[in-house]
């Protein structure tokens, strides 16, 4: 077991052109008051979904976790996979009454009233208990061991059954503007395509989208001693965070994409590893960028200026480096510049080797 403290904080910086990927129950984009101003917002519960189905297409299905309402039906499949003889009211039956007895679920037969996370390991073992006629202990402890990446990173809350809780090793914050934005509308109409302009000379169809464009400060972390004791493998834990990294610098929020095309990358990604605790670089913009020569240079230079200020109060790091697609003045001089994203996260799996320690 990994005893001492790792900490991984990264950040980016990333423009938007007008978009709406994240929005509220009005349809307007998300936004807080931070620093006295207006900032666009975008949750972090938007962007971990992203990068959870970005770990769904580069990871094997073994090393994830599905995250659902319908478990009773999923943990039914999976028993008559394991034993094709089980009709499927049976196998059904089966895993209700592991599902119960495990306190995921209050009664026998209750539909489950919130998303459950469940590994796919998780689910083949607690489908061979539930034929087999597990007691409750060893359910939970099918549903504590063996973690899904993404329910190590994210978490798991259950309500009925404290035990089963999964601490999640990764926070993600919201992104927000690192200057003050003003709300904008698109005004739009649409034609019937099978009516006459003579006929009917006016619009079938008019309405707004509401949008805004931003330059973001995205920030997450991961406490990378607390994801090595619950994968219980040093090997696991390096790939998890680098695909983690992968998917937070690649992964965009899907909300009217289709209407919008701001397929984005950051033009900064900041990693720092840290033995005494997360730094949070949101303080650089407390006072809003202002600018009429575009955000994003003066925005990496707050990031910067505000990374050797909080050097005051925490401890030096192990490694600090980054990848960008702007040139500027960085006078940190150990703070690393990499040529490219696949350099820097060679940098940082070399640099994971180096610190953690071997699993037990």
């Amino acid at each position: 077991m990994n005893k001492n403290k790792l900490f991984l904080d990264i950040h980016a910086i990333q423009t938007l052109p007008p978009s709406n990927i994240n929005r509220d129950d009005t349809g307007s984009p998300k936004s807080a008051q931070y620093g006295g101003v207006r900032r666009a917002r975008v949750s972090s519960q938007s962007w971990k979904k992203v990068i959870r189905d970005y770990f769904k297409e580069n990871l094997e299905a073994s090393n994830f976790g599905i995250r659902s309402k319908g478990i009773v039906e999923y943990l039914a499949d999976k028993i008559q996979q394991i034993d094709p003889s089980i009709k499927k009211e049976d196998a059904v039956k089966k895993a209700n009454k592991a599902i119960t007895k495990a306190g995921i679920k209050k009664e026998l037969n209750a539909k489950i009233d919130s998303l459950f996370f469940l590994g796919h390991i998780q689910a083949e073992k607690l489908a061979k208990a539930a034929i087999d006629g597990a007691d409750k202990k060893e359910l939970e402890d099918i549903l504590k061991g063996n973690p899904a990446i993404d329910i190590a990173l994210f978490g798991r809350m259950v309500a009925n059954n404290s035990n089963l809780n999964e601490e999640a090793s990764c926070q993600v914050a919201h992104s927000i503007s690192t200057h003050a934005v003003n709300q904008e509308f698109d005004y739009y109409t649409a034609i019937d395509d099978l009516t006459g302009e003579e006929s009917n000379p006016g619009a079938s169809h008019i309405d707004t989208t509401e949008f805004n464009s931003s330059t973001l400060y995205r920030y997450a972390n991961i406490a990378v001693h607390d994801l090595e004791n619950q994968l219980g493998d040093k090997e696991a834990t390096i790939k998890t965070v680098a695909l983690f990294i992968e998917a937070f610098t690649k992964s965009l929020p899907t909300g009217k994409v289709k209407s919008f095309a701001n397929q984005t990358l950051p033009q900064l990604l900041l990693l720092t590893l840290r033995e005494d605790r997360p730094v949070n670089l949101v303080s650089a913009y407390e006072e809003p960028v202002k600018s009429r020569e575009g955000y994003v240079d003066k925005s990496i230079q707050k990031l910067f200026e505000e990374y050797g200020k909080v050097e005051k109060f925490v401890d030096k790091p192990i490694y600090t480096a980054f990848v960008s697609t702007e040139k500027f003045d960085q006078e940190n001089k150990e703070i690393i510049e990499k040529d490219s994203l696949n350099d820097l996260l060679s940098d940082i799996k070399g640099k994971l080797e180096e610190n953690l320690e071997d699993g037990e």
